[in-house]
């Protein structure tokens, strides 16, 4: 886990022991190329929670399309965050979010580099 958290910082705990437990087995090389790859397209949570706030005040669903939710984003928009009550979640599950989000763009990169 340490040559993953060297590679991915940013990353939290849960979120590496994730890529600890789907990368074991492979290579230092594919390790690195992983990590190239998956920096460049994960989502970091605060992200995550400052376009929240941002929907909340201004323009709900932001959030929803970063996290290539387009539908629920659309959903959001039109409805003020389904009434504020959706957005209010989101921003107490901004976490979840991102990690839900990184799960799949981790095993999306798994599957073209194998």
């Amino acid at each position: 886990m340490e040559k993953i958290y060297q590679l991915i910082p940013d990353a939290d705990i849960m979120e590496l022991q994730y890529l600890d437990s789907i990368l074991s087995g492979k290579s230092e090389e594919q390790i690195k190329q992983f990590a190239l790859v998956y920096r460049s397209r994960r989502r970091d949570p605060i992200i995550i929670l400052i376009t929240a706030l941002i929907g909340l005040f201004f323009v709900a669903g932001i959030h929803r399309f970063l996290l290539n939710q387009i539908g629920m984003g659309i959903l959001y928009l039109l409805t003020g965050g389904l009434c504020l009550i959706g957005t209010i979640v989101d921003l107490i599950n901004y976490k979840n979010l991102a990690f839900e989000y990184n799960q799949k763009v981790a095993q999306e990169i798994l599957m073209f580099t194998r």
